[in-house]
């Protein structure tokens, strides 16, 4: 059984139509990747996906749920998590800072005036876990503002895993960095992936990042279904060359 189902997925902005008829099925435990060239509709599906946009036809299945109808807030209830291409964090916070935000939202605390010793330790807890998991626990004390895009990326990870997530959605998560960056956020990714079993989503402009982490692969065209397929089937499309690969290259 799949863990996200979307079926026939269609947006429509008055007359645009940004995403036609797009289906993608994600298994526990995969990795996929989504890729396209600009204006083929990926960011408007991930919104589709999470909940900014309802879609104007179609389905989205999670978990065994149609949560179609479902809020961000309630998708994020039942384990969808996500980061955004332009990286979303508190940057006057420390990095234990940001976590707290997520841990504690996660835990249902946030918008409590206080917790209880017991609660607050659960809290640091999961915080302690999350920074060793990501690799930033030598940081924590860190203002993110202060520190290498590629480290402000891993935060603002952190803050998502700390809701648990039963799948992590990730848009361009090395957009704007250079190669040293991209390949540590590559190794968390996989990491994440391999070793702690996480299903991720992922959107990418970076082709080896791409071939390098991928199960499976998603190509959009011009908001629609291009080609499907492991890295080794997408890589050997001619349609996917003359569409994007090639103009790539």
């Amino acid at each position: 059984m799949s863990l996200l189902e979307v079926r026939n997925a269609t947006k429509s902005f008055g007359s645009l139509v940004a995403v036609r008829d797009v289906s993608l099925s994600v298994r526990q435990g995969e990795l996929r990747a989504i890729i396209g060239p600009n204006g083929a509709g990926k960011t408007t599906f991930f919104n589709l996906i999470s909940g900014f946009f309802p879609p104007t036809s179609g389905t989205v299945t999670f978990d065994g749920k149609d949560v179609t109808a479902l809020s961000v807030t309630k998708r994020v209830q039942l384990g969808m998590a996500r980061t955004f291409q332009i990286t979303e964090i508190f940057p006057e916070l420390t990095v234990h800072e940001n976590v707290r935000i997520g841990a504690e939202v996660a835990a249902g605390y946030r918008l409590r005036p206080w917790i209880s010793r017991t609660e607050a330790e659960k809290v640091e807890r999961t915080i302690e876990e999350t920074l060793a998991l990501i690799g930033l626990s030598a940081k924590a004390n860190r203002l993110v503002g202060e520190l290498a895009h590629g480290d402000q990326r891993a935060a603002e990870i952190a803050m998502a895993l700390t809701l648990r997530p039963k799948l992590l959605l990730l848009d361009e998560p090395t957009a704007g960095m250079g190669d040293q960056e991209t390949y540590e956020i590559t190794q968390l990714i996989r990491r994440l992936h391999r070793d702690s079993n996480f299903t991720i989503v992922l959107i990418e402009h970076d082709m080896r990042v791409v071939f390098h982490l991928a199960d499976h692969i998603t190509v959009l065209d011009q908001g629609k279904l291009l080609a499907e397929g492991t890295p080794q089937e997408i890589g050997a499309n001619e349609a996917v060359q003359a569409a994007y690969l090639g103009k790539a290259a």
